[in-house]
């Protein structure tokens, strides 16, 4: 997979992209990440990426002609679209909001283009011209769409097939399947009173994997009852 980021901010992303399972993916070469500085596709000295908004208002709006022309000069046009499956992704507290659903259906691409909004919002014609859906990461306020990014690209690369050592870790993290993750212990067995749960250390494969699945249901509907509610074809079955 490729993904390429348009930002005003590229230093933010050198410590994220550069650690952890990100890092690893990109030297096993599962995922190509290219940083793209937007005010290197302005046209003026000052190299300017936002303007007052028309109709007065406050803050800046950033401008539609670099986006566009940043977008082009990645994507190599409209040809070089068609030729991937690739999709452009506005970072936005306007967008769909993300689940592990949606990360999962992203990670099936050959090209994300992520761009990060920042001040008072985009140009309403970047949606128009260039953009195939907007994504928010929750109902809150940013200074800027790096950070959605960042979060974006660390859910989606760990669902890349050969991204993560054992692939049975995403099949069963938290959200997959609509549950909660079951509860987990790791030595000692016993650790100030408390005790590891018998039946993971039974050895009984079935029986454990009951327990986690009750488990997982029974935290589910404690932390988060809203998953339980969405329909049964995204539940795990079985």
């Amino acid at each position: 997979m490729k993904i390429d980021i348009i930002t005003i901010f590229p230093g933010m992303f050198d410590a994220v992209l550069g650690e952890s399972i990100i890092k690893r993916a990109q030297h096993k070469r599962r995922v190509s990440i290219n940083i793209h500085n937007l005010r290197d596709y302005t046209n003026d000295k000052h190299r300017t990426v936002d303007d007052k908004p028309f109709g007065g208002g406050a803050g800046m709006v950033m401008k539609v002609d670099p986006i566009y022309r940043a977008v082009r000069h990645i994507l190599g046009g409209d040809g070089a679209r068609k030729k991937e499956k690739n999709k452009v992704i506005l970072l936005s507290p306007q967008g769909k909001r993300f689940n592990q659903r949606m990360a999962r259906h992203l990670s099936t691409f050959d090209r994300l283009l992520l761009i990060c909004g920042h001040y008072e919002g985009v140009d309403e014609r970047v949606k128009k011209l260039l953009v195939d859906c907007e994504i928010s990461i929750g109902d809150y306020v940013l200074t800027c769409g790096e950070l959605p990014a960042m979060v974006l690209i660390d859910s989606i690369v760990r669902l890349i097939p050969g991204v993560l050592g054992d692939a049975r870790s995403a099949s069963t993290e938290s959200f997959e399947n609509n549950l909660l993750e079951y509860p987990q212990y790791t030595r000692p067995a016993i650790f100030r009173g408390f005790e590891v749960p018998e039946v993971l250390l039974s050895g009984n494969h079935k029986k454990i994997e009951e327990w986690r699945m009750r488990e997982s249901i029974r935290k589910t509907r404690k932390m988060r009852p809203d998953l339980l509610n969405e329909p049964a074809s995204t539940r795990h079955k079985g």
